[in-house]
């Protein structure tokens, strides 16, 4: 996984303060790939979130908290919703090839 431990520390805990301590954050992509260059961050979140406009602001606390913690990267978020019952590729392919991070 190419993430710093910092960086990896810094995702949980903003993830965790917008979503709640129930969310859980995988990294996906590129970066889990160790021989791979560049590449964005490519994040899932399980939201301990219901409310869509919760969520909404709460993905966009994360990504600017993120942003200026860790610098101008390119961050996508994936974020499934709580008790959503939709299936949805994007998820299933950030839990199946992702790395969840703790």
């Amino acid at each position: 996984m190419r993430l710093s431990e910092q960086q990896r520390t810094e995702i949980v805990s903003a993830v965790r303060q917008a979503f709640g301590s129930d969310s859980r954050v995988w990294l996906f992509g590129s970066r889990v790939d160790d021989t791979a260059r560049g590449g964005d961050i490519d994040l899932y979140v399980e939201s301990a979130i219901s409310d869509a406009e919760q969520v909404v602001e709460a993905r966009l606390g994360v990504l600017a908290r993120l942003h200026r913690q860790l610098g101008e990267r390119k961050i996508d978020m994936a974020v499934r919703r709580a008790q959503s019952t939709a299936d949805v590729p994007i998820w299933r392919l950030a839990r199946s090839t992702g790395v969840e991070l703790t």
